[in-house]
């Protein structure tokens, strides 16, 4: 089967994906909920987080034009945009606190569990591409099992 392509807004889920899954290798006895809460607050996190991320991307991309380098094809503006958009959501649901624990019962605040909702749920589109594309190689957390 030929290797497919996958869309631009999964890139950054891609990046979490691979972040989560290298988390949970280094601590066998880690939960995906572990891992994902361990990825929470670490520097791919705060790239991400605080835009940094798409904002390196973009200025790359416009560097070269909006060629992908890969196929060497202009990257549509409606693209773009969405990458705008998506940068703009990322920064809304992973806002960042100190703390983001409740100090009395150590019970995460509703931020924090928006936070760790959206980093499942970019798994959960990137476990599903990858089924949907038969490229089951890379499903390595079974979040859509």
């Amino acid at each position: 089967m030929q290797f497919k392509d996958k869309p631009y807004v999964l890139y950054v889920a891609e990046v979490i994906y691979l972040e989560i899954s290298e988390i949970k290798k280094k601590n066998s006895n880690f939960s995906n909920k572990e891992a994902i809460n361990a990825f929470i607050g670490n520097g791919t996190y705060k790239n991400i987080s605080s835009g940094k991320f798409h904002d390196d991307w973009l200025k790359e991309l416009k560097k070269n034009n909006f060629i992908d380098l890969k196929t060497n094809k202009k990257i549509p503006e409606e693209t773009i945009r969405l990458l705008k958009i998506q940068k703009d959501v990322m920064v809304k649901q992973l806002i960042q606190f100190p703390d983001l624990y409740d100090t009395k019962n150590n019970l995460p605040l509703e931020i924090s569990q928006r936070a760790f909702e959206h980093i499942w749920r970019m798994c959960e589109s990137y476990e599903l591409w990858c089924k949907e594309t038969k490229q089951n190689e890379y499903i390595q957390l079974n979040i859509t099992d």
